[in-house]
């Protein structure tokens, strides 16, 4: 759906670089990891790519791009 991509584009964008080295990699690590449940809503949805970029690359950039897609979407995504 189109919320959940722009706010993966935003955060390609801002990492740069093939999206598949950050930012796929924090989308596949939610959407495989098993905690994504059939009935989350975009808010749960980022919450967990914020945690995913957490557990993959720390408190870094790829974090806060998360945070910062997310926030201008208009989904919360937690801290």
């Amino acid at each position: 759906s189109g919320i959940p991509n722009r706010a993966f584009y935003l955060v390609a964008t801002a990492l740069r670089g093939p999206a598949w080295e950050r930012a796929g990699q924090i989308w596949y690590d939610v959407l495989t990891g098993g905690e994504l449940s059939a009935q989350a809503d975009f808010a749960a949805f980022a919450a967990l790519t914020a945690k995913a970029a957490e557990e993959r690359f720390g408190r870094g950039e790829e974090r806060e791009a998360v945070l910062k897609a997310w926030s201008e979407v208009g989904v919360g995504a937690g801290s």
